[in-house]
């Protein structure tokens, strides 16, 4: 049995790699790194878009898998004008890089924070009090899962329909994105 080692504590004891991750991502085509990648340079805590900000109509800010979600979509959508930045790390918050990846958008442009998680669980309250700032007065607007007592949908259909449900909240115009939307609940017989 082989382990995989992450690195050494200060005793120079070996301490075992670690990754979190939605088993989904193991095989995903996108979730590629090249050798260099792992031997030059650094961590990134936050993977903008390579959109310049101010040919960006509307900004996804979000972290983790469902940055694939809204890749995946914004292909089969063509929309162009939409760029995707990916918080790798939320806290401390990268305030510097964040604020970086937003210079020079454009005073029209639509930001929008997306989660997966429900609204009352997930970062969303953590990163809207960072955010907000940064954003020079542009407002902040939310694309994810209504407030919930639960994590999970409780069904992989429903799950998958939440989520289709946020990205498209995600894409839509303001005003249909604004609008609480409810997946609707199956009928029990």
């Amino acid at each position: 049995r082989r382990q995989m080692y992450g690195g050494r504590d200060r005793r120079g004891v070996r301490k075992p790699l670690i990754v979190f991750t939605p088993k989904s991502l193991l095989r995903h085509p996108k979730v590629v790194s090249g050798i260099e990648e792992f031997t030059a340079g650094g961590f990134r805590e936050v993977l903008p878009d390579p959109l310049p900000a101010d040919r960006a109509a509307r900004v996804l800010l979000c972290s983790g898998k469902v940055d694939y979600d809204l890749l995946a979509a914004r292909e089969q959508r063509q929309a162009e004008n939409t760029a995707i930045v990916r918080l790798e790390q939320l806290y401390p918050f990268p305030e510097n890089d964040v604020r970086e990846a937003l210079e020079g958008l454009a005073a029209s442009a639509e930001v929008f924070w997306v989660q997966e998680e429900p609204r009352n669980m997930g970062p969303w309250r953590f990163v809207r009090e960072r955010l907000e700032p940064l954003l020079e007065g542009r407002a902040l607007h939310y694309a994810g899962r209504p407030e919930s007592a639960s994590t999970a949908a409780g069904s992989l259909k429903r799950h998958n329909q939440e989520q289709a449900q946020l990205v498209e909240d995600a894409f839509a115009p303001l005003d249909a994105a604004r609008r609480p939307r409810l997946v609707p609940r199956r009928k029990t017989r």
